[in-house]
């Protein structure tokens, strides 16, 4: 199995060197190691292996990658910033083999069909790119057969289990506020309703992971000696001959994993590529890869103290993310009914193992929406916004504007505020933010902070479209049969008086009939108070692309349809961070799917020929 921490002497030169093992990296490399026996393949990740790792491997156990000590996740701290309240957000990565596949939530959510379209990009067309889409999966879901792939590495169900009786409630409790549940919300065309979510994870409930799916069964078969993988190594940079074509990358082991040199001097290696070099280490990584081999902004690797080797604007240029909130209400829920279970320490990961417990399959997650406002809710959210929404939304039905979801437990920013009991938390991240921030180098070396500015509510119209998404899942929750109240430290702070105050309620007040709950009135003064909140609470999705964009050179862009990095040779990007636009939904799919395009591309390049099939071996 040629998995390596140190690469030994004989495959320190190969024919394409992939920097990055995410999800995108995992899917183009193993699509090409599988290609061609002769070609062969290097696969650069920062961080450490993932297979079997109880953390990526259960969808339970999920929220073990967001503790301090974890090494399974990477955490970016951004700029303060004064539209959140002077607060420096924290964005994780994935930060193990697999990338965001190995430690995200699970959630299977496609774009839409407008997305791709709206790239606007010879070969990225949404007929262009789906059966790439269907390459990806084997789909366990509704839906029409048409919309989807069956034989792909990626599974895509239930895991087989769902807390049913709580996922039929929120369907109703929704179909009573006016929003229709949807067979099939990821077949690209639907845009606002709800359904019973799926997830990226096999019938038996393991989480199907880009590595687990792509990576490890070539490196276990005995007939991949082509595919090397190289983990804990950062890629300081790429390399390139007087003629500007990349020839390799300069690596250096990760500090997290190995010790530095006596005096803390990082040691380096150079790695040679005989083809091609590609970039994937994502929309926080690729960038500050190019801006430290001189490819950038000439004034930000002036600063830098980096030599220029290619002028390109563009680099680090348009961050994007999609702005989140979360709430937490109060539930009647048993403890054994929730991931609170876990989340609390109510039952330790040991007991849970011990005893194969079924919530172990679970993310939590089974109801998901994607939604759009009525033309009355769009007048209510202000001219600005309106402008925003006729230009963009309206003669666009395909786009919807808010994704809303829950987690049957207790998940929040802050865990100080957490007390006992059962909870029920709803989520909301704004699909089209039109707030952009960037990411760039302060130095030649890893170690060096980056200036990173996610831009979260820098444009005021991205401020409206959240107000609205809080005020319509608490409707929701208030005609679910379990709400008990909201969790004050996880809500707005309305004035004295307000008809929006917070409630607290027990099974004696509450009233079962979801028609004789009647919508909360709020006030300027309210939503008032709801913005103050968004500024103090909104985060991140771990949904960053766009800093690498696939546009003309001279519209900011970085990348060509082919995804070569312009300006030079032999070097080319497959990650998040090329898309020049954003997408309605969870972003993996969308890695996924720009892991299979690029090897479509590469492939064609080098003259091999893949299968349609989505069968990797």
């Amino acid at each position: 199995m040629p998995l390596w921490k140190a690469l030994p002497d004989g495959v320190r030169e190969v024919d394409i060197i992939i920097a990055g093992g995410g999800t995108a990296g995992c899917t183009l490399a193993g699509r090409l190691a599988a290609a061609d026996p002769d070609l062969s393949i290097l696969l650069i990740e920062g961080g450490r292996d993932n297979y079997d790792v109880p953390s990526v491997v259960h969808l339970g156990l999920m929220t073990q990658n967001l503790a301090p000590q974890t090494l399974t996740a990477n955490f970016h701290k951004a700029n303060a910033s004064k539209e959140l309240a002077g607060r420096e957000v924290i964005v994780p990565t994935g930060g193990c083999l697999g990338g965001g596949s190995s430690v995200n939530l699970g959630l299977y959510t496609r774009g839409q069909r407008v997305d791709y379209d709206s790239w606007e990009t010879q070969g990225w067309s949404t007929k262009e790119l789906l059966p790439y889409l269907k390459k990806i999966e084997t789909y366990h879901g509704p839906g029409d057969a048409k919309d989807h792939g069956f034989d792909g590495p990626i599974h895509v169900s239930d895991g087989g289990f769902r807390q049913k009786k709580m996922m039929d409630d929120l369907i109703e409790a929704s179909g009573a506020t006016g929003w229709p549940e949807v067979r099939d919300l990821q077949n690209l065309e639907e845009s606002s309703g709800v359904q019973r979510w799926l997830r990226t994870v096999t019938l038996d409930g393991r989480r199907s992971t880009a590595a687990h799916g792509y990576i490890h069964p070539l490196l276990r078969d005995g007939n991949h000696p082509n595919l090397h993988v190289l983990t804990e190594t950062h890629v300081v940079r790429v390399l390139f001959d007087e003629n500007k074509r990349a020839v390799g990358v300069e690596v250096t082991p990760n500090p997290n994993f190995v010790p530095a040199l006596p005096g803390g001097t990082p040691s380096k290696t150079t790695l040679r590529a005989r083809k091609l070099v590609v970039l994937s280490a994502g929309a926080l990584g690729s960038a500050p890869i190019l801006e430290r081999s001189g490819v950038g902004n000439p004034d930000i690797l002036k600063r830098a103290g980096v030599p220029l080797v290619e002028a390109l604007p563009g680099m680090g240029f348009a961050y994007q993310d999609h702005p989140f909130t979360l709430n937490v209400y109060k539930t009647n829920f048993a403890w054994e009914e929730t991931m609170d279970r876990f989340y609390t320490g109510q039952k330790t990961v040991e007991e849970a193992l011990a005893d194969k417990d079924e919530m172990l399959k679970w993310n939590g997650v089974d109801f998901g929406s994607k939604l759009r406002p009525s033309e009355a809710d769009v007048e209510r959210m202000g001219p600005e916004f309106k402008a925003f929404w006729d230009k963009e939304f309206k003669d666009e039905l395909n786009r919807p504007l808010m994704f809303s979801g829950t987690l049957a437990g207790f998940i929040y920013s802050d865990p100080t505020v957490h007390q006992p009991g059962q909870y029920h938390s709803f989520a909301n991240f704004l699909l089209y933010p039109r707030s952009r921030g960037h990411v760039h180098i302060t130095g030649p070396e890893v170690s060096d902070q980056l200036d990173f500015d996610t831009g979260f509510l820098r444009d005021t119209v991205d401020i409206p479209p959240l107000v609205w998404a809080y005020k319509n899942t608490r409707e929701i929750m208030r005609r679910s049969s379990f709400y008990r109240g909201e969790f004050e430290p996880t809500h707005p702070v309305f004035p004295a008086g307000s008809r929006a105050a917070l409630r607290t309620l027990d099974d004696k007040l509450y009233k079962s009939s979801r028609s004789e709950v009647e919508n909360i009135e709020y006030t300027a003064e309210d939503d008032a108070a709801i913005e103050e909140f968004l500024r103090r609470t909104v985060g991140t999705t771990w949904h960053s692309l766009g800093t690498c964009m696939m546009a003309p050179r001279d519209e900011m862009g970085v990348v060509d349809k082919d995804l070569n990095v312009y300006g030079v040779t032999g070097l080319k990007i497959v990650d998040l961070s090329i898309p020049p636009r954003n997408i309605g939904g969870n972003t993996n799919n969308t890695a996924f799917m720009i892991g299979e395009k690029g090897a479509g591309i590469i492939a064609g390049e080098l003259g091999l020929e893949l299968s349609i099939s989505g069968r990797l071996i």
